[in-house]
C-alpha cells in the first residue's frame, strides 16, 4: 500500500503514481480533454459504445451528464481525468457527494440523483479511482491510499467545502476511511447498506496473476452480474435485470478495467474495522429490510460503534436502497443534510 499504513494520513501523494501529463491549468485541460466530445445521441465520447444499448431513461440521462475533470495527483505536471456528474446548482447547505459500491460507477445514482437536485441539493456523483469511467490509460495505483488521495485532491480542487459524504455498500468503507483521514472535508456521513466489516480482500490478494485475471474476467460476465442483481434487489423482472446488468457492467468494458481491478485486489483492499470508532462526524445509516448481503446485526453493530449515528430501515427493500427506494433515500439524505433527520 505504497509504504503507508491504512488509516494513516498521507503527507503527500502516494509514491509511484504516474499519470497523463497536463498542459496549462486544470480548467484548460478539462476543456481540452475532459470528454467535451459527444456522440450523436449526446453521450460523452469516452463512454463505451455499449451505452447506446441501455434502455433505462434515467441511466441514459445521467450518462449524458458525465464529464471528466483533471485531478492533480503527484507532481504539478501530472493528473488523472476523473469522471463525475457535477451539480447544476450551488445550495446554501454543504454539498452532497455520492460515492458508489465496489466495482461500480456513478450511474448507480441514476434514480436518486435527480430527486436530490429536485430537493434543491448541490449533488456530486463521483467515480472512485479504479472504477467508473476515469481515464486510467497510464495504469496508476488503485489501492486504498491512492483512492483516498485522489478523492481528496478532487474535493480540494472543485468542491472546496465540507461535504455530506454518501457511501453505499463498500462505498461506506471508502467514506469512513476518507472521513477519518480528512475530517476537515466531511461534515456528515450517510452509510447505505454499509459493508465495513470485511478484512480486506483476504486470500484474493495472494492469487497468482493468471488466476487473478481469470477471476476478474468472471466478475464482469453477464451471468454473474445477473445473479448479483437477483441477490441485491428485492424482486425485479428479467427485462429490468438485463438492462440494469448492462448499466452495472458498462465501466468494465474500458480497456484498463481489468488491470485496475487486479491492482486493487492484490493491494489488500479496505479494512476499516479499527477506524469506525475514530469517526467524529454525525452519521445516518440506511439499510433495506430484505438485504441478503449485509446482515442486520452488522448494521446494528455499526450503529453502536459509531460515536454519533442514527439508523433508518426501509421496508420491502434489498441491498441497494438508492436504486430500489430512491424517493425514500433522497428524502432521508435531504433531511439529514439540513439537520431535520432525527
Amino acid at each position: 500500500m505504497l509504504g503507508m499504513k491504512l488509516g494513516s494520513r498521507p503527507a503527500g501523494p502516494p509514491r509511484g503514481v504516474t499519470m497523463a501529463k497536463k498542459s496549462g491549468s486544470l480548467s484548460a485541460l478539462a476543456d481540452k480533454t475532459g470528454g467535451g466530445g459527444r456522440t450523436g445521441t449526446g453521450f460523452p465520447s469516452f463512454l463505451p459504445k455499449e451505452v447506446e444499448k441501455i434502455k433505462d431513461p434515467f441511466s441514459r440521462t445521467l450518462a449524458q451528464r458525465i464529464e471528466r475533470l483533471p485531478v492533480q495527483i503527484g507532481s504539478s505536471e501530472s493528473c488523472i481525468m476523473s469522471s463525475v456528474v457535477k451539480p447544476l446548482i450551488q445550495s446554501e447547505t454543504n454539498p452532497v457527494v455520492l460515492l458508489h459500491c465496489f466495482d461500480s460507477s456513478c450511474l448507480e445514482w441514476r434514480l436518486t440523483y435527480p430527486l436530490l437536485e429536485e430537493a434543491g441539493l448541490e449533488a456530486w456523483a463521483i467515480d472512485v479511482l479504479g472504477w467508473g469511467f476515469c481515464d486510467l490509460e497510464t495504469l496508476p495505483p488503485c489501492n486504498v491510499a491512492s483512492k483516498r488521495y485522489h478523492l481528496y485532491q478532487l474535493w480540494k480542487s472543485y468542491i472546496k467545502r465540507p461535504m455530506i459524504l454518501v457511501g453505499p455498500s463498500l462505498g461506506a468503507a471508502v467514506a469512513i476511511d476518507f472521513a477519518v483521514n480528512y475530517p476537515e472535508a466531511v461534515e456528515k456521513l450517510v452509510l447505505i447498506s454499509a459493508s465495513v466489516y470485511a478484512e480486506g480482500t483476504g486470500d484474493l490478494a495472494k492469487l497468482p496473476k493468471i488466476v487473478a485475471y481469470a477471476l476478474v474476467s468472471l466478475l464482469k460476465s453477464v451471468p454473474l452480474r445477473l445473479y448479483a442483481n437477483i441477490l441485491a434487489f428485492n424482486g425485479i423482472s428479467l427485462a429490468t435485470n438485463l438492462d440494469w446488468t448492462n448499466v452495472g457492467r458498462l465501466h468494465c468494458l474500458l480497456p484498463w478495467w481489468k488491470d485496475a481491478t487486479i491492482n486493487f485486489m492484490s493491494s489488500g483492499g479496505y479494512n476499516v474495522i479499527a477506524q469506525i470508532k475514530q469517526v467524529k462526524q454525525k452519521a445516518l445509516l440506511i439499510c433495506g429490510e430484505d438485504d441478503q448481503i449485509i446482515r442486520y446485526k452488522q448494521v446494528l453493530r455499526l450503529h453502536c460503534e459509531l460515536q454519533d449515528a442514527i439508523m433508518r430501515k426501509l421496508p420491502d427493500c434489498g441491498h441497494l436502497p438508492h436504486v430500489e427506494k430512491p424517493r425514500s433515500v433522497a428524502k432521508l439524505i435531504a433531511d439529514f443534510s439540513r439537520g431535520d433527520c432525527r
